[in-house]
């Protein structure tokens, strides 16, 4: 039986390129949740003003990877400690954020950033969300796939494929 994972750090195309190349990942789908506006656009989020954020909706198989493997991956998959931004990226729908599908998650999710926090892995504090999943809007097509369909693209060999390297998973 497989479960599902909500997390935003930044643009959802580096967290997507992260997340599918993980064993046991079954499913990436990028979208917007930890908002107010019923199914927004692409453009509505990226304006700041439906409060949502850029997110990753995983579906995974808890047999082959854990939850909180997966939020220990999270944490080094981008800075949990910039509020409203990952690297070029500005703004409230970069924050980084847990969007909990169960009480247990939430659990998981705040001890992991506790001893995320007692590590001192980060010099400054994590200003990483926890929060209930309310609503999972998914995104444009063309968001789907981004980095494996534009390898070429800017973006994707300036930002995803250094971050890729980084965790070894490119």
């Amino acid at each position: 039986m497989s479960e599902q994972a909500t997390l935003g750090g930044g643009c959802f195309w580096c967290l997507e390129a992260v997340f599918q190349r993980i064993e046991g990942v079954l499913d990436v789908k990028p979208g917007y949740a930890g908002g107010d506006t019923a199914d927004p656009s692409y453009e509505e989020v990226c304006s700041g003003r439906t409060g949502h954020a850029e997110v990753v909706q995983i579906t995974f198989d808890p047999e082959r990877i854990s939850y909180p493997d997966l939020l220990e991956l999270f944490w080094h998959a981008h800075d949990p400690t910039t509020l409203n931004r990952q690297g070029p990226d500005v703004g409230t729908q970069y924050r980084s954020i847990v969007l909990c599908h169960t009480d247990e998650q939430r659990r998981q999710a705040q001890d992991s950033k506790a001893a995320l926090e007692s590590s001192k892995t980060y010099s400054a504090p994590v200003v990483t969300e926890i929060v209930d999943l309310d609503s999972f809007f998914p995104a444009e097509e063309y968001h789907r796939e981004y980095y494996n369909r534009n390898r070429s693209a800017g973006y994707c060999r300036v930002v995803i494929e250094p971050k890729l390297r980084k965790l070894r998973l490119g």
